[in-house]
């Protein structure tokens, strides 16, 4: 199998250190994020492997990053689903390398050396070919009511300003794209973290944002970079707080 259930009905499937989640509900499945563009043989695969080849009905986008938006555009119109995105990252997921950050995006990765095979193998899987994607839909609430999971939609800007969590309490289980992370591709840390400032509009209001998920009730926490945190949000957010900006 190319994916892991890490959850009830929640799948992983990880390629070029860029993590996509499908979650299942009574025969409907959605994907969370789209990865880069040579994820999409294995989205195919891993979806027909689970027997909800026909059963895809919306694509969620965490935020609108290059290496979050890869296949978006493929997935709208080989599955015909809608694709939702906080409102205030719709520019981003439409041009997803116009986006803010606070430090230079190559000097960063020169600095930590570590990072540059993870870059590499991003790179390999075409993070610097993403088409992004026009004529998204808002995510918001009332829409997610309807998703597979039944999410609640957490609004945790400072990666990006339209960046979200989504948090599938029944389930024990928050999936959190990067606002944090436990891996950063930009340095090659591993452990919960926010990402460095050579891909976060705000590292302030990052850390900030934590907070709202530190109550949560979950013991895994699925992220865009990195194995999955097989503890408390609480835990993960008290040492991505103590690390601090990189």
């Amino acid at each position: 199998m190319l994916t892991s259930e890490v959850a009830e009905g929640i799948h992983w499937l990880e390629h070029a250190h860029v993590n996509v989640y499908f979650v299942e509900q009574e025969g409907r499945v959605m994907i969370i994020d789209a990865g880069l563009p040579a994820i999409w043989p294995r989205v195919r695969e891993a979806l027909r492997e689970l027997g909800f080849e026909d059963s895809v009905v919306a694509l969620v986008l965490t935020h609108g990053h290059f290496d979050h938006v890869g296949v978006a555009a493929r997935i709208r119109s080989h599955y015909r689903v809608p694709i939702l995105v906080h409102p205030d990252d719709a520019y981003i997921a439409a041009h997803p390398y116009r986006y803010k950050h606070e430090l230079n995006r190559f000097v960063v990765p020169l600095q930590n050396p570590g990072s540059l095979p993870i870059l590499g193998r991003m790179t390999l899987a075409g993070a610097l070919r993403v088409r992004g994607v026009t004529d998204t839909l808002p995510l918001a609430p009332g829409l997610a009511a309807n998703l597979p999971g039944m999410p609640e939609v957490i609004h945790v800007p400072g990666h990006t300003a339209g960046h979200v969590a989504l948090h599938f309490a029944d389930r024990g289980v928050l999936i959190i794209g990067d606002a944090l992370v436990t891996l950063n591709p930009y340095t090659g840390v591993k452990g919960p973290q926010i990402v460095s400032g050579a891909a976060t509009a705000n590292s302030p209001q990052a850390l900030d944002s934590l907070d709202r998920i530190a109550a949560l009730h979950a013991d895994k926490v699925l992220t865009g970079h990195g194995e999955p945190w097989l503890s408390s949000p609480a835990e993960a957010v008290a040492i991505a707080k103590k690390i601090g900006p990189s």
